[in-house]
């Protein structure tokens, strides 16, 4: 339970990090079991990968948003 809990408030963290950086702040960090990461515009894909990751953890992925082959 304690490392659901860990977990929830990393993805917390991280998502708030990732809405500070859209809303314009130039760089944002990220602090995880005493490492700290600092994240900008330039690596937002890096961010958005890392909250992914946090939700695959947590069991909260859908396929909603994943890409999907179209054929004619």
């Amino acid at each position: 339970m304690a490392d659901q809990e860990k977990l929830r408030a990393h993805l917390t963290e991280a998502e708030d990090a990732l809405h500070r950086l859209n809303m314009g702040m130039l760089e944002v960090e990220v602090s995880y079991e005493g490492h700290t990461t600092k994240y900008s515009p330039a690596s937002e894909a890096r961010l958005r990968r890392y909250i992914r990751e946090l939700k695959t953890k947590l069991g909260e992925t859908s396929g909603a948003g994943m890409s999907r082959r179209v054929t004619f």
